[in-house]
């Protein structure tokens, strides 16, 4: 029972509405590699609140109120809305640009490549003026990681699998429970399908990455309309969601009922 939960954290993680969360982030990348480090931090702040709100439900009988659990569930709808009108509007890029170190005058930062992986920082193209030696990359594994995706790409999916990881603690906890009545032994299955989650995404946001990956250098109208589909997908189903929430379940009327799913 205890391994099956690691696999059922891989399960989990393609759960529509986390695949489309993933989706839109990961269409502004460019390797597979940065893809996944942004799969493995949605996983990190799923697994993060799964164990602090579940392990609070199995150790504390907590007793999460209707109305709490159904505004756990619409903070998703909320975030895949947000996701799909940061991507539609460009948003994304101009925050990224934003929180990255301004360069000297006569240069100026996009991504760019050095064999085997991509990053930014500020660089010109006169003599000098690129930032670092070609001869000295990466400059450390820190630069290797994160440098292809950015404080703010890097942050986004972690929060991100933070609010998922709210929605879906309750009904993961309960699930816990009802099979295995040792604390202990529960909390254990908690960790590892949190563990699982962070494999299950870290595997799907690679894949969802090759396509994209292949598009951006050879096909950058096709690159650009799966990007635009990414974000529309996004907002529908997350007004779908708050629609679903909001008025059929009752978060915003005087009788909520909700069901942890």
């Amino acid at each position: 029972m205890i391994l099956l939960g690691f696999l059922l954290g891989m399960r989990h993680a393609t759960d529509p509405d986390h695949v489309i969360a993933v989706a839109t982030i990961v269409t502004r990348q460019r390797s597979t590699r940065s893809a996944a480090l942004i799969g493995s931090l949605w996983g990190l702040g799923h697994t993060a609140t799964i164990m602090l709100v579940g392990g609070m439900i199995i150790l504390f009988d907590v007793v999460i109120p209707p109305r709490i659990g159904l505004a756990m569930e619409f903070a998703v709808g909320l975030m895949l809305i947000l996701l799909g009108i940061a991507s539609l509007s460009g948003l994304t890029r101009r925050v990224t640009e934003a929180l990255t170190p301004s360069a000297e005058p006569g240069t100026h930062v996009h991504p760019h490549d050095h064999s085997d992986y991509i990053h930014s920082h500020p660089h010109g193209h006169g003599s000098g003026a690129h930032g670092h030696d070609e001869a000295q990359t990466p400059l450390s594994r820190i630069d290797r990681a994160l440098g292809g995706i950015g404080v703010y790409q890097a942050v986004r999916p972690l929060v991100v699998g933070i609010v998922h990881g709210l929605a879906g603690s309750a009904a993961v906890a309960l699930l816990v429970l009802a099979a295995i009545r040792n604390p202990v032994w529960a909390v254990i299955y908690l960790l590892l399908f949190g563990v699982g989650t962070i494999v299950g995404m870290m595997l799907i946001t690679a894949v969802i990455a090759l396509p994209l990956t292949y598009s951006a250098s050879r096909f950058a109208v096709v690159h650009r309309y799966l990007g635009l589909a990414a974000g529309l997908l996004s907002l529908g189903v997350g007004l779908v969601l708050a629609y679903q929430i909001g008025l059929v379940d009752g978060l915003f009327t005087a009788d909520p009922h909700w069901t942890p799913k």
